[in-house]
């Protein structure tokens, strides 16, 4: 069984758990993701590893709450255990592959939407300690939303904060301050990489080609089974059909169809939603028993 060492709730709708799985802290690399299974007949989730310590053999998990099966895994306390997690999968970061020397002379600006903020974590983690530059962009719709910006700072260059509304840092979407941050403030950066809600990889894509910066997006978003069994995150990446679970989940922002991912991610829609009328009504029944 795989034990919750730890949770802490990052808003009333988001939590992060560390998990006790040694094998798999031991393995993992940055932009790869792992499978819970919260109770033996349960669902597979797929979740993008948010952080790994292969010495108190942990791995570190952050799930928003937006149906049963989510909600079920937010449900869970430190003590509780998961029926299974399965993983490393996925192919990690290109990045992992250059060596320090090369990465020495890489200038990268992360780009983080939402719950797209805990995978990006990692991943900036690993480039500082390879010697990389790195700046984060952090946007959400509200300050509330905000989730690692304390942990962000400590392995980090420079961050920046982003709200729709304006309630924290930048006023406006993620793309306005990219563009901002390069066109006005003079940064220079050799790498983009943005992780977060389709639409918003969509128009950093758009707005990074207007740049001439190169792009690496996400598709995690898309997975269900996690194996390439399902077919569900099958998605169209340089005119060929790509696997996001198995041949990703990051792709080159500039192959990956977009408008065809996001038709693609509302496919269960209708489900998700009898599925959680079915719960709600199964738990009205339960307490009135």
């Amino acid at each position: 069984m795989f034990e919750v060492i730890s949770k802490e709730m990052l808003s009333p709708a988001i939590c992060r758990m560390k998990v006790y799985a040694p094998r798999l802290a031991a393995s993992a690399r940055p932009g790869q993701f792992l499978i819970v299974i919260p109770e033996s007949h349960g669902e597979r989730i797929p979740l993008t590893i948010s952080d790994y310590d292969s010495v108190e053999g942990t791995v570190t998990i952050v799930t928003q709450r937006i149906g049963v099966s989510t909600g079920e895994i937010c449900a869970l306390e430190a003590g509780d255990c998961f029926s299974d997690v399965v993983g490393p999968l996925g192919q990690p970061s290109d990045f992992v592959g250059q060596s320090r020397e090369e990465l020495a002379g890489e200038h990268f600006i992360f780009i983080a939407g939402g719950v797209g903020t805990a995978p990006v974590y990692p991943q900036v983690k690993y480039l500082k300690e390879a010697g990389a530059h790195v700046d984060v962009i952090i946007g959400a719709k509200t300050s509330d939303l905000l989730i690692y910006k304390d942990e962000m700072r400590q392995v980090c260059d420079n961050l920046f904060i982003c709200t729709d509304d304006g309630s924290e840092g930048f006023h406006g979407l993620v793309t306005g301050l990219l563009e901002k941050l390069v066109s006005e403030d003079g940064r220079r950066y050799t790498r983009a990489v943005a992780i977060g809600p389709m639409i918003m990889m969509k128009f950093a894509v758009q707005t990074a080609r207007k740049l001439g910066l190169p792009i690496t997006v996400s598709l995690n978003t898309l997975m269900v089974d996690g194996t390439g069994m399902c077919g569900a995150c099958r998605v169209t990446v340089a005119g060929k059909t790509r696997f996001a679970c198995v041949e990703g989940p990051e792709f080159n922002g500039y192959d990956v169809d977009f408008d065809e991912a996001m038709r693609r991610q509302g496919m269960y829609r209708v489900q998700e939603h009898e599925a959680e009328v079915e719960y709600e009504h199964e738990c009205k029944i339960g307490r009135t028993r």
